[in-house]
């Protein structure tokens, strides 16, 4: 059903990721400044032998990224630490002189970890052999925005709405947020049923008293999403059925018009 303005909803979780493609840390409340969640993707790890900013959207070589979780040791700011959980159970900090060194051996290759992106960054991504993708079975090149460690926006909104209408679609997978790394996820009225965001794009999301968001555009799905993940198993078939019924897509990328707070049990209006 098409959101009308004023449609309303609510945020129910809000998501951060301070090192690019490992897990990241739920909120309860954060800063949203003109480039997304305050502390998000602000730093990554750079491929030493490539120059390429290293991304799971590579498996071939960063599936255990996905094995790493990240989180800030205060409120983000220029001189914050972020927590790194290793696979092991241990831990190690941004700040560790041990914390490249570390991370190389978990990953098997020579990496930095860095806050400054390069100066022309990019990064891998693989394509599996699924139907309706742009490339099968193949790994590209893919340009980042210069300055950034963000993919196609400085922040990504999904719905509960869509993850239900997909979990009917396919039954057999598990269409859980983390699959989908969104920033902020809204749970829409109770009227407002299939791939809602669809038709959010082009316009203004208010959310609580402050924050207002511009939808730029659909985000188009990567095999990130299907991915094995603590107890998510690799499943193939979410990135087939996003393909198959939203042309790949699955949630909104945004812009910032107006910076503040959000919080989970904002309420969210579609202007």
């Amino acid at each position: 059903m098409p959101s009308e303005p004023g449609s309303s909803g609510s945020v129910v979780s809000l998501w951060r990721y301070p090192i690019k493609s490992m897990m990241g840390e739920e909120l309860n409340s954060a800063a949203v400044t003109e480039h997304g969640l305050r502390g998000d993707r602000a730093y990554a790890l750079i491929d030493v032998a490539s120059g390429k900013v290293v991304s799971a959207k590579n498996p071939l070589k960063w599936a255990r990224m996905f094995d790493c979780r990240a989180a800030y040791t205060d409120n983000p700011n220029a001189t914050s630490a972020v927590r790194i959980s290793l696979p092991d159970g241990t831990e190690v900090t941004s700040v560790s002189n041990s914390v490249h060194h570390v991370l190389s051996n978990i990953l098997d290759r020579e990496v930095r970890l860095e806050s400054v992106p390069p100066e022309a960054p990019s990064l891998e991504e693989y394509w599996p052999d699924t139907d309706g993708l742009p490339y099968r079975n193949t790994v590209t090149d893919e340009v980042l925005a210069p300055g950034m460690f963000f993919d196609g926006a400085t922040m990504h909104i999904l719905t509960t709405a869509t993850l239900d209408w997909l979990q009917r679609l396919y039954p057999d997978g598990r269409f859980e947020t983390r699959r989908f790394r969104p920033n902020i996820v809204v749970m829409p009225s109770s009227t407002q049923t299939g791939f809602v965001e669809n038709t959010w794009v082009g316009r203004t999301l208010a959310i609580g008293d402050d924050v207002r968001l511009h939808i730029t555009r659909p985000c188009p799905r990567c095999v990130m999403t299907t991915m094995a993940q603590g107890d998510l198993p690799r499943d193939p078939g979410i990135l087939r059925a996003a393909a198959k019924h939203n042309e790949l897509n699955v949630g909104v990328y945004t812009a910032v018009l107006r910076a503040g707070t959000v919080k989970r049990g904002d309420t969210v209006v579609l202007e």
